[in-house]
């Protein structure tokens, strides 16, 4: 049996959801990036009135067409940060000598960006 089995399969459990997280924003970072090229393939196709594809060719601005990259190599940066999270705290766990609680400092400035992208993402769709 594996000397302290629980704190590493708990390491492992906490490894995969911060994957899984970071997997889930990059798949929504391809969605909106698909979404606006969709948009801007409909505005030059020319269907419609002018204030149509107007309105079309705005929704997906010039903040648009950025939107869907930022999440997917945030995303990307999750993942790796959480990679080598796990790889420290396994050497940690590993240690026969104690060591103190880490700060949490990266964990919250991760969430507070992830709201923020959410947030001004989300007041971008209401506006436009």
């Amino acid at each position: 049996m594996i000397s302290g089995y629980t704190d590493h399969a708990a390491n492992e459990r906490t490894f995969l959801a911060w994957v899984r997280t970071g997997i889930a924003v990059i798949a929504f970072g391809f969605v909106i990036e698909k979404f606006n090229l969709f948009l801007l393939t409909l505005a030059a196709a020319g269907i419609g009135s002018d204030t149509r594809r107007s309105q079309l060719a705005s929704l997906s601005g010039r903040l648009g067409r950025y939107d869907g990259l930022v999440l997917i190599l945030g995303g990307v940066g999750l993942v790796i940060l959480a990679t080598a999270r796990f790889v420290r705290t396994t050497r940690l766990l590993d240690d026969p000598q104690k060591h103190a609680a880490s700060d949490v400092r990266t964990e919250l400035f991760l969430s507070a960006a992830l709201v923020l992208v959410v947030t001004s993402y989300s007041l971008y769709l209401a506006v436009s």
